[in-house]
């Protein structure tokens, strides 16, 4: 196959590959909400499918499902043409992807959040999803602390000796969309936004228009397409060593 993406194979592609032993569907977790002036409104979705589909060519088994959007994303509603759902609508599509996963035989369902309002909803519907099926396994990569760790490490490898507390629409997510989806990106409204530590619980109370006008954390100036890549490659190196872990933990 030429894809790795569930939504370009045909039925019959699919139960080949499920038929060779393709056991493992991975499911980004993105959102359609405010990037800053320079990005578009599915950045997090953007992202969170290109990282899945690199972890699943690195694995070679997987397949990745369809990017669950619209997110948990109430933070940014201050901002024209962001979409928010509560955390118990997109706990219940995750629930739905696991039932469906499993019917067609898969074996287990991997959720990857792109967007940090989802990942506790994830992390806390895991365990119960999973209970609920009697053949699938789920495994999460929903350590936000963790997620940003790995894309400032990239972005430093990338060449850029930079680093973001809190990554949203700044140097980190612009340094990807250039690598990924360079004709989405507004490069003339790069801008510095809030630079410095916000507690995540903050921003999720207080919305993000409350620390920055222009709903960037961070310098998106201090971005390239080179640390795009290199930022990409190390989220996902690391991502598909803890879902082999996890496989092998669980078989």
């Amino acid at each position: 196959m030429d894809t790795v993406k569930l939504e370009e194979l045909t039925w019959t592609e699919v139960e080949s590959a499920i038929a060779d032993g393709t056991r493992t569907a991975i499911v980004p977790v993105g959102s359609v909400e405010q990037h800053g002036p320079h990005l578009p409104l599915g950045t997090d979705t953007y992202i969170g499918e290109a990282v899945a589909e690199r972890v699943a060519e690195r694995l070679t088994d997987a397949l990745v499902a369809p990017c669950i959007r619209p997110g948990v994303s109430g933070h940014h509603m201050e901002f024209p043409g962001t979409i928010s759902v509560d955390a118990d609508v997109l706990i219940d599509t995750l629930a739905g992807y696991a039932a469906s996963l499993e019917r067609h035989g898969f074996e287990y369902a991997v959720f990857l959040p792109s967007h940090g309002g989802n990942f506790a909803p994830v992390e806390t519907a895991a365990p119960e999803i999973a209970r609920e099926r009697e053949s699938l396994d789920v495994i999460t990569l929903a350590d936000i602390q963790q997620y940003m760790e790995l894309m400032n490490e990239g972005l430093k490898r990338g060449g850029i000796d930079y680093e973001e507390p809190v990554i949203h629409a700044g140097a980190n997510e612009t340094s990807i969309m250039l690598a990924v989806h360079e004709h989405l990106v507004r490069t003339e409204r790069r801008d510095a936004g809030h630079e410095g530590a916000i507690s995540v619980p903050a921003l999720l109370s207080k919305g993000f228009r409350y620390f920055t006008e222009s709903g960037v954390l961070g310098d998106a100036r201090e971005s390239s397409r080179e640390a795009g890549e290199a930022i990409l490659e190390n989220v996902a190196e690391t991502y598909a060593r803890e879902v082999s872990e996890a496989r092998a933990a669980l078989a």
